[in-house]
């Protein structure tokens, strides 16, 4: 049977069943497709959601995707978002819609998700040594000219390890070298000599072919802007010494790539001084958290924080979850804990408060932990909270919030549910 075409496969997400993979739908939508139940247009608060669920604001997605669009186009950057924040497809086709160049990934797995829903554009930000991966990519690439794909090495023994399992292929895989954020970073080639022994590695073996270096900025030691920025230069240092001394021959377009979300104003910055090379240079940026942004973590660190001039993303997630026990008056309960609620890097914040149809700030409720499947919740005097009482949480780290939810309601301001986003983690 021929292989579903991307349009297609994204069409078949709409076909699906609702049943009880899905936390928090309405128990009487079970064996509705995920269309008719989107076509019921539901109201979040009033058609029969239980809680805890997880809502994505419809007006809040569409502003920050518009947003990074504008804000690439303005510094002369192509856009390729981290996809493992959100793993969802119908997000990846509206970051293209709005775009993107094409998706960043980390692990194969991810790799053939995308490809399963018509992705045509990869860069995996990972080296890959990992044989039936790349015997996989590379029938991808020979059954697929339009795809491209691109992959990180950051060593000798990887250059060989990819080799041997690429042996034959029909299409080469575009490497670029990953230079590390400094010692004691993440992964990448420490020193810019070892770089070069790298890239003269891929240059001896007809599997791969070298096309750019890249890095992540995130990952430097004491990060402020100007360790971040002394990084990056030695990046595109990296890039400009590689193309004289000829390594890039060849090549239609040299990339340069780097930029997590809570840096990419230095990376549009030092990417704009990356002088004229032999080849035009892809000056792609990888930020992903953006999509949904959050209430703790990146609000924090936004760049968007040291340039109000360029705009501002909005958090996008509210976990809601209903007030099940009030067994003091300094302390409440809600039914949603860690496998609901993103918590590796905070705790969610309460947010609002849902009575009878009105909605009030959660003045004097501060949550204080999580168990497996409930909110600790410490409650003081102005507190005006009672059992049955919905709390509208914010979240911290979208990646550990899109992960715990495999369908999520695409709600407008009023509660109306729109759409649904289905996850693939």
């Amino acid at each position: 049977m021929p292989r579903a075409t991307g349009t297609e496969a994204l069409a078949r997400l709409a076909e699906e069943r609702v049943d009880h993979r899905f936390k928090g739908l309405p128990p009487d939508a079970e064996g509705l497709t995920v269309a008719e139940l989107a076509a019921q247009r539901r109201n979040l608060f009033t058609g029969g959601f239980t809680t805890p669920v997880l809502a994505l604001s419809a007006e809040r997605l569409e502003h920050n995707l518009a947003l990074m669009e504008t804000y690439a186009e303005r510094h002369g950057l192509a856009f390729a978002p981290h996809g493992k924040t959100s793993m969802a497809p119908r997000l990846f086709q509206r970051q293209i819609e709005h775009g993107a160049w094409g998706i960043t990934l980390a692990v194969p797995h991810q790799v053939w998700v995308a490809r399963a829903f018509g992705v045509e554009r990869i860069f995996l930000a990972n080296e890959l040594v990992d044989p039936a991966a790349l015997r996989r990519v590379a029938d991808e690439l020979a059954a697929d000219p339009d795809f491209r794909f691109v992959c990180y090495v950051d060593s000798v023994r990887g250059v060989g390890l990819m080799d041997a399992a690429l042996r034959g292929a029909a299409r080469p895989v575009d490497v670029v070298v990953e230079l590390a954020a400094g010692e004691g970073a993440r992964t990448g080639v420490r020193t810019e000599s070892e770089c070069a022994a790298v890239a003269d590695a891929v240059a001896a073996v007809p599997t791969l072919r070298l096309v750019g270096v890249a890095g992540y900025e995130g990952e430097v030691p004491r990060a402020d802007t100007a360790r971040v920025t002394a990084y990056l230069r030695r990046l595109t240092a990296l890039a400009a010494g590689f193309d004289k001394s000829g390594r890039f021959a060849g090549v239609d377009e040299i990339v340069v790539s780097a930029g997590g979300s809570a840096w990419f104003d230095a990376v549009a910055d030092v990417f704009a001084e990356i002088p004229g090379l032999s080849a035009p240079v892809l000056k792609l940026l990888r930020s992903g958290a953006y999509v949904s942004h959050d209430d703790g973590h990146y609000r924090r660190l936004t760049p968007f924080a040291r340039v109000p001039q360029e705009g501002a993303l909005e958090p996008a997630f509210r976990l809601w979850a209903q007030v099940v026990s009030r067994p003091s008056p300094e302390q409440a309960f809600a039914n949603a804990g860690k496998r609901d609620a993103a918590h590796d890097l905070d705790l969610p914040e309460a947010q609002v408060v849902r009575r009878d149809g009105a909605e009030r700030p959660a003045d004097g409720v501060t949550v204080t932990g999580l168990s497996d499947q409930h909110a600790w919740l410490r409650t003081t005097g102005e507190a005006d909270l009672e059992v049955g009482d919905w709390v509208g949480f914010g979240l911290s780290h979208p990646c550990t919030s899109f992960d715990k939810w495999q369908l999520i309601p695409l709600a407008e301001a009023d509660g109306t549910v729109v759409d649904y986003i289905r996850t693939f983690f």
